[in-house]
C-alpha cells in the first residue's frame, strides 16, 4: 500500500487499508488549490494497467493487417475507441482521486479483468455473441467508471458537482449500447450505433469537465486536473503504441541468421519508430513554450483528444512496418496501411505541434511554423507512396518512410537551434583541478 507520510517527513505503513478519496487538486473560486505540493508520478499499479494494453492494442493491430480492408479498418477505429476511453477514464480517476487502497487497487483489477473479456471478443464482432459480449465488457467497466466517480463523490467536495455530472452522463450514456444486442439491428445500424456513443462520450466529457458547467452552475469549487500526471501519462501510452514497431522486429527472430534485408528493414522500423518519439517528445521544438493544457481550455481538450487518433494511427503504421520485416512482398491493403498510418500519425504530430504556443522571439534559426511545417508535407508524402499507383519494393518504401521521419528531426533539430548555435561545446573544464587552484579556490571561499 501507499505509505503514510508524517509531519515529520518519515514514511510509515499505510494506516487505513480503505482510504477516503480525497480531491489531489481543484479550483476554489478560480484558484488552484493543491492536497500536496509533492510532484506527482504514475502509480506502479497504473503502469500494470498499461502492460494490459500493450496486448490489447497488439491483438487490434495484429487483425487488421491479417484482414487490410475498409471493413476491417472500421471495425479496428470502433473497437480501439472505447478501449481508449476506458484507460482515459481510469487515468483522469487517478489524476483526481488517487488513494491506492485496497479498493481502487480491486478496481483496477475488475476493470482490466472486463477490458480482457472485451479485447478477446472485439475482433469477432461480425459474430452477434461475441458483439454481445465485447458490449456487456465494455458495459461494465463504464459502468465501474461511474460508480467510482459517484462515491468520490461522496467523499470529498471540492469534485462533487462535475463527479456526478460526468457519472450520470456515463450511466445514460450506457443505454445508448442497447441496440447492439439485438441481432435485427443491422450491421451499418451498428457501426451507426457506436459512432453515436464515441461522440456521445467526447461531447459529455466536454460538457462535465469544460469551464463552461462551472460559469453556468457557479461553482465555487471545481475540477482541476496535475498537469504533470496528465502529460505523463499521455506520454506512457504514447510509448505503448511505439511499442508495436519495437515487439514485432524481435519477436520470434524475424529478420532471420545473419545480416540479411530482414535485419535492414528491422533497422528502418527502429529508426522510425526513435523519430517519431524524438519529436512527439519535443512538442513544437520551441525553447520556450505554452503546454496546450496551459494555454486554454480548446487547446487542452484538443491536446487530450488528439492522443486518440494519433496512437491508433501509427498502432497500424506501426505494426506493418514490423511485418515487413519477415514478410518482404506486403499485401497491396498493408502497404497502403502502413503509409496511411503513418502519413495520419504524422499530420497528428503536426496538430500537436500547433497546440502549443511558441514564447521565443526572432531566437532560433526557423520561426516556429516553419520548422513544424516539414511535419505536414511529409504526412503528405507518406500518405502519397503508399498508394498503389506507385509501384516500390517493400524495402525502398520503408527506406523512404525511414528517410523522411529523420529529414523531419534533423530539419526540426536544426531549426530549433539558437541563431548563435555552435555544432560543438567547449570541453573547457573537463580535467580536474591542479593542487595549487583548489587551494587558492578554497581561500577565496574562506575569505
Amino acid at each position: 500500500m501507499e505509505l503514510d507520510h508524517g509531519e515529520d517527513g518519515v514514511s510509515s505503513p499505510s494506516r487505513y487499508l480503505v482510504k477516503r478519496p480525497k480531491a489531489l487538486q481543484w479550483f476554489y473560486n478560480g484558484q488552484l488549490q493543491k492536497e500536496s505540493d509533492e510532484e506527482r508520478q504514475a502509480g506502479r499499479f497504473e503502469l500494470f494497467l498499461d502492460l494490459l494494453y500493450v496486448a490489447i492494442v497488439a491483438n487490434f493491430s495484429e487483425h487488421l493487417a491479417e484482414h487490410p480492408d475498409g471493413k476491417h479498418l472500421v471495425q479496428y477505429l470502433l473497437t480501439f475507441w472505447p478501449a481508449w476511453h476506458i484507460w482515459s477514464d481510469l487515468r483522469e480517476i487517478m489524476n483526481s482521486f488517487y488513494t491506492d487502497d485496497i479498493v481502487q487497487r480491486c478496481a483496477i483489477l475488475w476493470v482490466m479483468a472486463m477490458l480482457v473479456l472485451y479485447a478477446n471478443n472485439a475482433n469477432e464482432i461480425a459474430e452477434i455473441n461475441a458483439l454481445r459480449t465485447t458490449a456487456g465488457a465494455y458495459m461494465v467497466a463504464r459502468f465501474t467508471v461511474a460508480m467510482a466517480l459517484l462515491v468520490s463523490s461522496f467523499a470529498s467536495y471540492q469534485h462533487r458537482v462535475q463527479s456526478r455530472i460526468a457519472a450520470t452522463f456515463i450511466l445514460v450514456g450506457l443505454f445508448l449500447c442497447i441496440p447492439l444486442f439485438f441481432k435485427e439491428v443491422s450491421i451499418r445500424g451498428k457501426i451507426a450505433v457506436v459512432a453515436v456513443i464515441i461522440a456521445y462520450q467526447e461531447i459529455a466529457w466536454l460538457i462535465a469537465f469544460g469551464p463552461w458547467i462551472k460559469k453556468a452552475l457557479n461553482l465555487t469549487y471545481s475540477t482541476a486536473v496535475d498537469i504533470s500526471h496528465e502529460i505523463d501519462r499521455l506520454a506512457a501510452f504514447f510509448i505503448i503504441i511505439l511499442g508495436e514497431f519495437l515487439y514485432g522486429i524481435v519477436a520470434g527472430s524475424p529478420a532471420g541468421v545473419g545480416v540479411t534485408a530482414g535485419y535492414g528493414r528491422a533497422v528502418c522500423t527502429l529508426v522510425i519508430a526513435f523519430s517519431l518519439n524524438w519529436l512527439y517528445t519535443s512538442g513544437d521544438g520551441s525553447l520556450k513554450s505554452t503546454h496546450p493544457i496551459r494555454r486554454s481550455v480548446w487547446t487542452a481538450f484538443a491536446f487530450f483528444t488528439i492522443h486518440l487518433p494519433l496512437s491508433a494511427s501509427f498502432l497500424i503504421g506501426g505494426h506493418i512496418c514490423a511485418v515487413s520485416v519477415a514478410q518482404e512482398d506486403l499485401e497491396e491493403g498493408q502497404t497502403r496501411l502502413m503509409g496511411g498510418g503513418l502519413g495520419v500519425g504524422m499530420f497528428c504530430l503536426w496538430i500537436f505541434a500547433q497546440l502549443h504556443r511558441s514564447d521565443d522571439h526572432g531566437e532560433l534559426v526557423l520561426f516556429k511554423q516553419a520548422r513544424v511545417s516539414m511535419r505536414l508535407v511529409v504526412a503528405i508524402i507518406l500518405i502519397a507512396i503508399s498508394q498503389p499507383v506507385i509501384e516500390m519494393s517493400t524495402t525502398s518504401l520503408l527506406v523512404i518512410e525511414m528517410a523522411m521521419t529523420v529529414w523531419v528531426v534533423l530539419w526540426e533539430t536544426v531549426g530549433g537551434m539558437s541563431k548563435r548555435f555552435k555544432v560543438f561545446e567547449s570541453w573547457e573544464g573537463r580535467n580536474a583541478p591542479r593542487r595549487d587552484d583548489s587551494v587558492q579556490m578554497a581561500r577565496e571561499e574562506k575569505a
